[in-house]
């Protein structure tokens, strides 16, 4: 990660910069991911394609929220509806129940387990890899 302030390497867990003492994330000079130079107002890095909007005030889904309710409500797709992905909620809701009516239940059991995975999945991983890989990755499916 890179300090958005100074455009150095810092640790992601940093509180500030041991460059330039400023907060990573509080300026708007560099990308975060790869350290270029951006403008004040830009949505995206022209390099690496991130998000250069800020942590919270992007949305950030916490991981913690969208793996209890993949474990937990994962059957209708609830996590994914969570995380921004309407597409793949649909699929398993509409799996979970249309296919659970044909199969006698068994469509619905699959679907909980695919949502129990998922869960644990995003539980498992760091905040950092979450946030890349399904918060701006958009990665759909495990």
């Amino acid at each position: 990660m890179y300090c958005r302030n100074c455009g150095k390497e810092v640790h992601p867990q940093a509180v500030a910069c041991p460059s330039c003492g400023v907060p990573p994330h509080l300026e708007k000079k560099f990308c975060p991911t790869c350290g270029i130079t951006t403008q004040p107002n830009q949505s995206l890095c022209t390099k690496c394609g991130v998000s250069l909007i800020s942590g919270s005030a992007a949305g950030d889904k916490g991981k913690v929220a969208a793996g209890l309710l993949g474990i937990f409500l994962g059957c209708i797709g609830i996590h994914k509806f969570y995380l921004g992905y309407n597409n793949e909620g649909l699929i398993m809701l509409l799996v979970s129940i249309i296919g659970g009516i044909v199969t006698c239940g068994v469509a619905t059991g699959v679907i909980s387990i695919i949502g129990l995975i998922e869960g644990i999945i995003y539980l498992t991983k760091s905040d950092e890899e979450f946030a890349k890989l399904y918060v701006r990755g958009h990665k759909g499916w495990f």
